[in-house]
């Protein structure tokens, strides 16, 4: 199994942005080219890119579709795609514009067996649930509400539904360059037999050798690429050798 890096462009406003915990005004990167940034990457030799619209994740609004179609356009590269896909037909606009997998958190959170109709009308490779935890329970509507259940139940949940892939994400850790806590991605990989990608927190390359040794699939890296703090360059050899 590849352990694949998916650098993150996330959209607010029209610009790429880095937040801390996903909360909004708490900018660490604010860059004015979306596009550029995401070029930067694949140039850098990325092959995974993980592109979210804040704007529909946090106000259910896709205001950044038209950046989004000129990044899948214009790069050769594997896309998924979130925030802001609450209905079949944003499911079906954003896959028909060449994404290759989209993220679903609110929309499967309220209704799990969508995941099912969707995966068997694209396929489950092309259908990745989100959880994205808080001290150890899983959030919904962009981060802003908290639901009773965990990850490991949930992720047993969606993949009895269908669901390819499972993008799960440590709210705990996020966007603070503090190093990862592999253990709940541990959990929910040995509860699963789909691919588990994690994020949250990545900032070494000692926090992808303990998210590869954890199980999982692949890692998001955001801010720390953009800061410096980790070199995406070096990142990519070592998930080579994983």
């Amino acid at each position: 199994m590849t352990f694949d890096i998916f650098p993150a462009v996330d959209l607010r406003g029209g610009r790429c942005v880095q937040l801390v915990q996903g909360v909004p005004g708490s900018e660490v990167v604010s860059l004015d080219d979306p596009l550029g940034q995401a070029v930067r990457w694949a140039d850098m030799g990325a092959d995974h890119l993980h592109v979210i619209d804040l704007d529909g994740a946090i106000e259910g609004t896709r205001l950044n579709a038209p950046i989004l179609r000129r990044i899948v356009g214009e790069l050769d590269v594997f896309v998924q795609v979130g925030g802001g896909i609450r209905s079949r037909s944003d499911v079906a606009e954003v896959l028909d514009t060449g994404v290759d997998r989209v993220i679903l958190g609110t929309m499967a959170l309220k209704d799990p067996p969508v995941v099912k109709e969707l995966a068997e009308e694209y396929g489950p490779d092309r259908i990745m649930v989100a959880l994205d935890v808080r001290k150890g329970r899983v959030t919904s509507d962009g981060w802003q509400r908290t639901l009773e259940s965990n990850a490991v139940e949930l992720g047993i949940v969606f993949e009895s539904f269908g669901a390819g892939s499972i993008l799960f994400t440590n709210i705990d850790t996020e966007g603070q360059q503090l190093g990862v806590d592999p253990e709940h991605t541990r959990e929910l990989v040995e509860a699963v037999s789909i691919p588990v990608i994690a994020a949250g927190g990545v900032s070494s390359l000692d926090d992808i050798k303990l998210l590869s040794c954890a199980g999982a699939a692949g890692a998001v890296i955001g801010t720390a690429i953009y800061t410096g703090t980790l070199n995406l360059r070096e990142a990519l050899e070592l998930a080579k050798t994983l």
